[in-house]
């Protein structure tokens, strides 16, 4: 079982990782130069590495921090009262929406026993582009008997919007990673809507154990001017899709598997379904909706099973204004 990631990195002068995705195929047509500020400029090569590790008093705390602009990380909280020792870290830009040429990095390193909380302050809109594309590397590594729950708010491609992205994870076979992604089908509301009439969407995540060994690859890649979202068997009459990855040892997974009843709500128009990752990784659970509200409440469902599988906790209620 081979992957290709179809990825280069380099390192700048400053010691910044720098992403190359203009060799994937599917970015072709999109790698002409903007006319404003160029490919990686500065304040448009975005750059975060968050290390988290349990310190002398048992605690676990945000021990590394490196952040380029546009993205900010400023300090980590407790506010989970079920689990009033987990950091708890949202992840902000101070660049608005994502622009053609913007290219990010998010590095995540969870030392042994460490555990947190990740999530963005705000959804994420790539903006309309006219030339090259926006893109975003992640790497996630856990090491023995860590816990991630990854859970950013929802990216709206805006129409010919451009988006590719990697996350790489590598996973110690005793811990458990909780990712999940939300896509719009663009903004809704803006004007007479602008559903999927974005130019590329390209996601891809593949994990492997410390030692190289594969697990799995999921990659999709959307073009709605070729082929039409809106058809059975893609996104049918569905606005809003989620995709949540839960990578835990298999005895957790198959306890988690039996926890969640999939279904298909007809009247208001959402639904989920479940199944398992290949190599005993985990399992693999996706919704589709009409609005991201009831989708994000079955996210958060789904990951308080998670929690209370893996960690024996409740997910706390979610703030009202979230």
């Amino acid at each position: 079982m081979a992957f290709d990631y179809q990825l280069r990195e380099t390192t700048s002068d400053a010691g910044v990782p720098k992403v190359d995705f203009s060799h994937c195929r599917e970015m072709a047509p999109y790698l002409d130069e903007p006319l404003a500020m160029y490919v990686g400029a500065p304040g448009k090569h975005g750059y975060l590495r968050l290390g988290f590790e349990i310190d002398p008093r048992g605690k676990c705390i945000l021990r590394d921090l490196d952040r380029r602009a546009p993205l900010i990380v400023q300090q980590a909280l407790y506010f989970d009262k079920e689990m009033p020792e987990m950091p708890c870290v949202y992840i902000l830009s101070s660049g608005g929406p994502n622009v053609e040429g913007d290219r990010y990095q998010q590095d995540i390193t969870m030392r042994k026993d460490s555990f947190a909380f990740v999530t963005t302050g705000a959804a994420t809109k790539i903006a309309e582009m006219e030339h090259n594309y926006s893109g975003m590397v992640q790497n996630l590594v856990l090491e023995e008997n860590t816990y991630l729950e990854f859970m950013p708010e929802p990216v709206y491609p805006c129409k010919h919007a451009r988006f590719i992205s990697d996350t790489s994870i590598t996973i110690d076979e005793s811990a458990t990673l909780f990712y999940s992604e939300i896509y719009m089908g663009g903004r809704k509301y803006y004007n007479e809507g602008e559903l999927f009439q974005y130019d590329i969407l390209s996601v891809c995540c593949h994990a492997k154990r410390p030692d190289g060994t594969p697990l799995f690859r999921e990659k999709f890649i959307i073009r709605p001017e070729e082929v039409n979202p809106r058809q059975l068997g893609i996104m049918g009459q569905y606005d809003v899709f989620a995709n949540v990855i839960v990578l835990t040892p298999p005895e957790k997974s198959d306890r988690i598997y039996k926890d969640i009843n999939p279904f298909i709500d007809k009247e208001n128009k959402i639904a989920c379904g479940i199944t398992h990752l290949p190599n005993n990784a985990g399992l693999l659970f996706k919704v589709v909706g009409m609005e991201p509200g009831p989708v994000k409440a079955i996210v958060r469902d789904f990951l308080n099973s998670v929690r209370q599988v893996v960690k024996g906790h409740k997910l706390p209620e979610e703030f009202p204004w979230r």
